[in-house]
C-alpha cells in the first residue's frame, strides 16, 4: 500500500518519516532523494498501509491521497462518521491489483546501460518497443545496433519488439509514408524486409508507429497493417502498432488514423496519450486527465479494451517565454523538472483539472520559465483509468527519462502478464 504526499513549507525527510511512522531511507529510496532536498508541492510517494491524521485533512483528501474511495476507507476503519482527530491511525486496505500487459520503449545504448534499465523495468514490463527501425526510400529499413538488448530483454522474459518508424533526421517524413503505402512493389518489399528482421534477430514481433499519417492514406495505412499482420502472424510473431491520441474523428490532422480498421487487423493498439502540449504550442499540460478520458471512450466505441495499451510520459517540456510569447521549449525528465524546481527554490503548483503539475521560475538572464510535468499523482490517476476501463495494459515512453517513483507505483497497482 501507498499514499501520496504533498511537501508542504517547513517539511523535510525526517519529520515526514517522523509524520507518518515511516523509516527515512525507505522513503528516500522509493523517492530517489538521495540529497534529501524538497520542494513544496513536490509528491512524495509513501509505502504504508496506516495513514496518521495531520492538521486540515478529511476523509475526502485522504481518499485523494491514497486513491482509496471514501466508503472503502469508512468500512475498512469502522467510521460510523466522518469526523477525524488528528493522530488517529486509518488503515488502508490492500488493493486488488489489476492483471494487465506493459509496453515501454527503449533505445539501445551502450550493454552497460542497456542492462541496468532492462533489469530495472522488467517487472513491470511485458514488451519493450526497441527503437528504432526506420523505413527508406524504396521500402528498406535502417540498421541498429539491438542484438545485446534483445537477447538481455528476452533473459529478463520480456518480449522484444522491432519498432518501425517513418522517422528521419528531418522529422516523420510524409513523401516516404506516401511512396511506401502508395507503390505495391515498395510496401510489399517493406513487409518482406521487416518480416527478414524479425526472423533474424529473433524479435518477438513488430510495432509500427508511422506518425502524420494523411487522411487520404487512411485506408492504405490500415490495409499495409493488414498485410503485415498476414505475414508475420502464420509464423507466430506478433503485431502491434502506436498511434496519436484521438477524441472524434473530425480532427483533420488525424484523419489519417481509422482506430476501428487498424484495431481489426493488429493484436494490440499502443495509445500514445501524450503530447497534448508541445514545444511548438502555448505552455500547458501534456497529459492532461480529461484528454485522456476521451481518448480512451472513444477508442472503446472502435475496438475492445482487451485491444489497447495506455501510453503515458515520462516526460514534460519547458517552455522559454517573452513577452507571454513562446521563445523556445525543450523536453524534461520528471527528476529534471523536480531538479529545476528544487534549484530556482520555487513551489509546484497542481492543476485537480488537469491532473498535472507545473510551475514556473526565472532564469539567471531574467527569463521567464513555464513547465509542466507528470509526477507520482497524475501517473497514478492514469494508471487507475486502466482498471476503471479494463484495457488490456499500460505502458511509457521513454524508458530513458528519468521518473524515480513509476516502477514503484505500477508493480503496486497491477500484476504485469508475462508472455515469454
Amino acid at each position: 500500500m501507498f499514499f501520496i504526499y504533498n511537501v508542504i513549507p517547513g517539511d523535510s525527510l525526517f519529520s515526514i518519516a517522523t509524520k507518518f511512522g515511516v523509516p527515512l531511507n525507505t522513503i528516500q529510496n522509493i523517492n530517489r532523494l538521495e540529497n534529501g532536498i524538497l520542494v513544496p508541492g513536490q509528491d512524495i510517494v509513501i509505502p504504508s498501509s496506516t495513514y496518521i491524521v495531520q492538521p486540515g485533512d478529511s476523509l475526502y483528501t485522504i481518499s485523494q491521497n491514497s486513491f482509496i474511495p471514501v466508503q472503502t476507507l469508512r468500512s475498512a476503519n469502522g467510521l460510523t462518521s466522518d469526523l477525524l482527530t488528528v493522530g488517529m491511525r486509518l488503515y488502508l486496505p490492500p488493493r486488488t491489483k489489476y492483471v494487465c500487459e506493459g509496453l515501454s520503449y527503449l533505445y539501445p545504448t551502450t550493454p552497460q546501460q542497456d542492462e541496468l534499465i532492462i533489469r530495472t523495468f522488467a517487472p513491470i514490463n511485458t514488451y519493450f518497443g526497441i527503437f528504432e527501425y526506420h523505413i527508406l526510400q524504396g521500402g528498406g529499413l535502417s540498421t541498429l545496433n539491438d542484438e545485446f538488448a534483445i537477447q538481455t530483454s528476452r533473459n529478463n522474459r520480456i518480449a522484444p519488439l522491432a519498432t518501425i518508424t517513418n522517422l528521419t533526421p528531418e522529422g516523420f517524413s510524409l513523401e516516404i509514408t506516401r511512396q511506401v503505402l502508395t507503390s505495391p512493389e515498395q510496401r510489399n518489399r517493406l513487409i518482406n524486409n521487416i518480416y527478414q528482421l524479425v526472423r533474424s534477430k529473433n524479435y518477438y514481433g513488430v510495432n509500427v508507429d508511422f506518425e502524420r499519417v494523411r487522411e487520404e492514406e487512411r485506408d492504405l495505412y490500415t490495409g499495409f497493417l493488414r498485410a503485415l499482420g498476414e505475414r508475420l502472424r502464420p509464423e507466430g510473431y506478433s503485431l502491434s502498432v502506436a498511434v496519436p491520441p484521438k477524441t472524434s474523428d473530425d480532427i483533420p490532422w488525424l484523419k489519417g488514423y481509422d482506430y476501428g480498421g487498424i484495431g481489426a487487423v493488429v493484436d494490440f493498439m499502443f495509445i500514445m496519450a501524450y503530447d497534448w502540449s508541445t514545444p511548438d504550442t502555448p505552455p500547458g499540460p501534456v497529459a492532461p486527465i480529461n484528454e485522456v478520458r476521451r481518448t480512451i471512450e472513444y477508442a472503446l466505441q472502435q475496438m475492445r479494451g482487451r485491444k489497447i495499451i495506455l501510453g503515458v510520459p515520462r516526460y514534460g517540456y519547458n517552455w522559454t517565454m517573452d513577452n507571454g510569447n513562446v521563445v523556445s521549449g525543450r523536453a524534461v525528465s520528471v527528476a529534471g523538472a523536480i531538479n529545476l524546481a528544487s534549484r530556482y527554490q520555487v513551489p509546484i503548483q497542481y492543476s485537480s483539472e488537469y491532473e498535472q503539475p507545473y510551475f514556473t521560475y526565472i532564469d539567471e538572464n531574467g527569463r521567464r520559465h513555464i513547465v509542466w510535468y507528470e509526477n507520482a499523482r497524475s501517473r497514478t490517476a492514469k494508471l487507475k483509468l486502466v482498471e476503471e476501463y479494463r484495457l488490456r495494459g499500460m505502458g511509457a515512453w521513454q524508458l530513458g527519462l528519468d521518473f524515480p517513483q513509476s516502477a514503484f507505483i505500477v508493480n503496486e497497482l497491477f500484476i504485469v502478464r508475462k508472455v515469454i
